[in-house]
């Protein structure tokens, strides 16, 4: 086995190792658009743009994934998303 397939092998399996969750959002009848975009801003740390296309791809789709990562990370910004009204979890 050469160098360059070793390294190639050795990365795949850190890849495998590391879990990214994600934060799904789903859609209510409840919530105003600027609220979900303004609290996607404060929480997920989306931009302006990110934040409003996330929240018209929950309106039309139901659901949408407004974070990936570690699932230390993800928990307090999915309570504070509850926390706030809207309907989301960990996956």
């Amino acid at each position: 086995m050469g160098t360059k397939e070793k390294i190639s092998e050795e990365l795949l399996l850190e890849e495998e190792t590391v879990k990214q969750n994600e934060i799904v959002l789903f859609n209510d009848d409840v919530n105003t658009f600027d609220h979900v975009i303004d609290t996607l801003i404060a929480i997920c740390d989306h931009t302006p743009e990110q934040a409003e296309q996330c929240a018209l791809i929950v309106h039309y789709k139901g659901k949408c994934t407004v974070k990936t990562g570690e699932y230390s990370d993800l928990e307090p910004r999915c309570s504070a998303l509850l926390n706030a009204g809207l309907s989301a979890e960990i996956v």
